[in-house]
């Protein structure tokens, strides 16, 4: 089994777990077993970011979490197999509707995507978090480089569907739009582990531009 990623959705994180300064709204989340979402950010040995989310889109809270104290762990593709969109109340979203749309379509080419952000959230925990006009946030795992064609044609497909669509490639060097890697800039924004960097390959960490 894999460490935990980027987007990952942990749950074990306790309020006790949390530092003295910790915001009251964060402990009262944990407090209810929210599950914490792992961020992009370095991290100890035996330890990992998490970001803890609270009722209101402002309310997120960077801390840190032991390895040992993971007991469930949850990843964008699970969610995505799952195909928990079919059983949801509110089928009619733009987000929703665009995931039975595309699903069948992403699978159809073998691709490893996922769902994140509010509606991945929701998906995974049963916590209400996303709302009618939520974004859909995906990812996609690329460990190997995917051409800017490529992208243009994905782009095309995510085009097709309802709603506004956010797709992430998460390379082994960290993310990149696809949107962004579609388009023909020389140099993408790559979120790395370290912090943002400028690069021309996003699969090639030591092309990175100033």
């Amino acid at each position: 089994m894999h460490g935990p990623r980027p987007h990952d959705l942990l749950w074990g994180l306790r309020p006790e777990h949390l530092p003295q300064e910790a915001p009251a709204w964060a402990r009262a989340a944990l407090g209810g077993h929210v599950p914490v979402v792992v961020r992009r950010a370095p991290a100890e040995p035996g330890w990992v970011a998490v970001g803890v989310r609270g009722a209101a889109r402002e309310q997120r809270y960077a801390a840190w979490m032991r390895l040992t104290d993971i007991s469930r762990l949850v990843s964008p593709q699970a969610v995505a197999r799952a195909e928990g969109w079919h059983r949801h109340a509110q089928a009619h979203w733009p987000a929703l509707r665009a995931l039975s749309q595309l699903a069948p379509r992403l699978d159809a080419q073998g691709l490893a995507w996922g769902v994140t952000g509010s509606l991945g959230f929701e998906l995974a925990s049963g916590i209400a978090a996303a709302h009618p006009h939520s974004d859909l946030d995906l990812s996609l795992r690329a460990p190997h480089p995917l051409s800017r064609e490529w992208a243009r044609s994905l782009c095309r497909l995510l085009d097709g569907a309802p709603g506004r669509i956010d797709l992430q490639l998460e390379t082994s060097q960290g993310a990149v739009a696809l949107r962004e890697w579609a388009d023909e800039a020389p140099r993408v924004l790559l979120k790395a582990q370290g912090g943002p960097l400028l690069v021309s390959d996003p699969w090639q960490l030591q092309q990175v531009a100033a």
